[in-house]
């Protein structure tokens, strides 16, 4: 049954442009659309679906912040380059008539919570200035701190949630992946520092990584991934035929592959980094652009029991791997800890997944 099911958001999803078979529609202008906005299609939803419920959205400019708490939900665009849901909160900045912050983990623009989430040929963007406050003196009145700013969360009950032909955009703290199983293929993930981040099992498949510059040509000028995944989870990041390449601006050997991430936790005896976060990362035949740094990889500051930032994680204390890196950024050193052809047989797409056929992955 669910075979069935994938295989037929995936024949919606190539057909898209021959009137494809939807339940909702979605368009800013109005017209003889059934909802104007997608946080109205979202609430007609059923509470759960035994297959995909798809809201089709048209072309426009969609300025909301939304949350995915029902099954089996698709949302498919007209196109991705002008299907775009933007919103700009970000960690620091006050929420709505409260005096209390978004904070990192609710600042996203979209937050998946439930599973089997789908979605492709759209913009997800987390239109926050990053760059206009990374410009101002550390000392600047104008100054704001908290500039973590997600544009995809999945968190809760997230599992089995795929992408393609999206485009993920933002700054600091990009993809927010802390749960469950994710898919992404022949898509777009942009930001810069620790763009890609937290405990989930994500798969990138024939996708563009894509480091955002910073102000001021601060070095290093970012991070692609900051896991934070369970020591009794085999995988974390996972990268297969994809390309790490740059916007104009990013200076050359300015960003490492990932630092690993433990996060501050409440423990019985207090309250410090996470020792059983051990981040993984592995990119697989990938393309690597020049500002890849030659290390391939850095440490990570966490918080010691006395409250302290003074513990200091090493790449060898994580799960940071290569196989088959190419490009002018790739290198083979002993900072770059590289798989065997055996090894890297065990990330192919079905034992990341654990047997979960996404839908509209390509046999």
């Amino acid at each position: 049954m669910r075979y069935l099911i994938f295989s037929t958001l995936a024949l919606f999803f190539h057909s898209v442009s021959a009137a494809p078979d939807f339940q909702a529609v979605v368009d800013s202008s109005g017209g003889e659309a059934s909802y104007r906005t997608i946080g109205a299609a979202l609430a007609a939803a059923p509470a759960a679906s035994e297959k995909p419920y798809v809201i089709y959205i048209r072309n426009g400019h969609y300025r909301e912040k939304l949350t995915v708490n029902r099954s089996n939900i698709a949302l498919i665009g007209e196109s991705q380059k002008s299907t775009l849901i933007t919103y700009g909160a970000f960690a620091g900045q006050k929420m709505p008539g409260s005096d209390e912050t978004w904070g990192t983990f609710h600042s996203a623009t979209l937050t998946v919570l439930a599973p089997d989430f789908s979605a492709g040929n759209l913009t997800i963007e987390n239109s926050f200035d990053f760059l206009a406050n990374d410009a101002l003196d550390r000392d600047h009145p104008r100054k704001i701190g908290g500039t973590q700013a997600v544009a995809l969360a999945l968190d809760g009950g997230s599992d089995r949630v795929a992408f393609r032909n999206v485009r993920i955009s933002g700054f600091q703290d990009t993809l927010y992946a802390n749960t469950g199983r994710s898919y992404f293929v022949d898509s777009i993930i942009e930001g810069n520092v620790d763009f890609i981040f937290d405990a989930g099992t994500a798969l990138f498949e024939n996708s563009d990584i894509v480091n955002r510059r910073r102000a001021g040509g601060r070095m290093p000028s970012g991070y692609i991934t900051a896991p934070s995944t369970n020591i009794d989870s085999p995988y974390g990041f996972v990268f297969l035929r994809c390309q790490l390449r740059r916007e104009d601006g990013v200076p050359a050997q300015s960003v490492p592959l990932g630092r690993p991430w433990h996060p501050t936790t409440d423990f019985d005896d207090g309250r410090y980094a996470d020792p059983d976060a051990i981040g993984a990362s592995v990119f697989i035949d990938t393309y690597m652009d020049d500002h890849i740094s030659r290390e391939g990889w850095t440490s990570m500051r966490g918080t010691a029991r006395d409250g302290t930032k003074s513990m200091v994680f090493t790449p060898e204390s994580a799960r940071f791997f290569e196989y088959l890196s190419r490009g002018p950024g790739a290198a083979v050193n002993a900072a770059r800890r590289q798989l065997s052809t055996e090894e890297a047989m065990h990330y192919a797409r079905d034992k990341v997944l654990r047997g979960w056929i996404p839908p509209f992955a390509d046999p």
